[in-house]
């Protein structure tokens, strides 16, 4: 019998890719994990809500994340090679990795997609936000600055 170290569980994606991981992978993720606990893996794991090319991307900060406990602040290694990670992705994988590692309970990489949309908007001014995430203004301009005036502290 294979120790869970040497154990492969299949996952298939939304769009029919079928990628096979390690358990150390799969356990980064507590919707997988409880299906790995329950044993409901024998036949591969659907995941109806993530596309093959989301869950490459998963499974590759999986894979480096592979092994380390918990986040290390002090890990300068990882620290850098999560930012390179991120800072690389286009916007549509980014939010639908957003979506992924939301749907598989991946809090780490959550939270680090997610600092990298708060990033792209800190220190922009609404217009640049709508530009940078491709946004129409569906406020008139009477409406826009009635709400200006309303939440001045927010534009100050």
């Amino acid at each position: 019998m294979a120790s869970t170290d040497d154990k492969k569980v299949t996952l298939l994606s939304s769009d029919g890719e079928a990628f096979v991981v390690g358990v150390d992978v799969v356990m980064q993720s507590q919707t997988l994990k409880h299906m790995v606990e329950d044993s409901c893996v024998d036949n591969g794991i659907p995941l109806p809500n993530v596309t093959g090319k989301s869950l490459s991307k998963v499974i590759e900060y999986c894979n480096k994340h592979a092994g380390v406990d918990k986040y290390d602040p002090v890990n300068e290694e990882l620290k850098s090679w999560d930012s390179d990670f991120v800072v690389n992705l286009d916007q549509p994988t980014l939010f639908d990795l957003i979506e992924a590692s939301n749907y598989l309970d991946i809090k780490n990489l959550l939270d680090l997609t997610c600092k990298r949309v708060a990033d792209m908007i800190r220190g922009k001014t609404p217009e640049e936000i709508r530009e940078t995430f491709h946004i129409k203004n569906d406020y008139t301009p009477e409406e826009e600055e009635e709400v200006r005036r309303e939440n001045e502290w927010a534009f100050e």
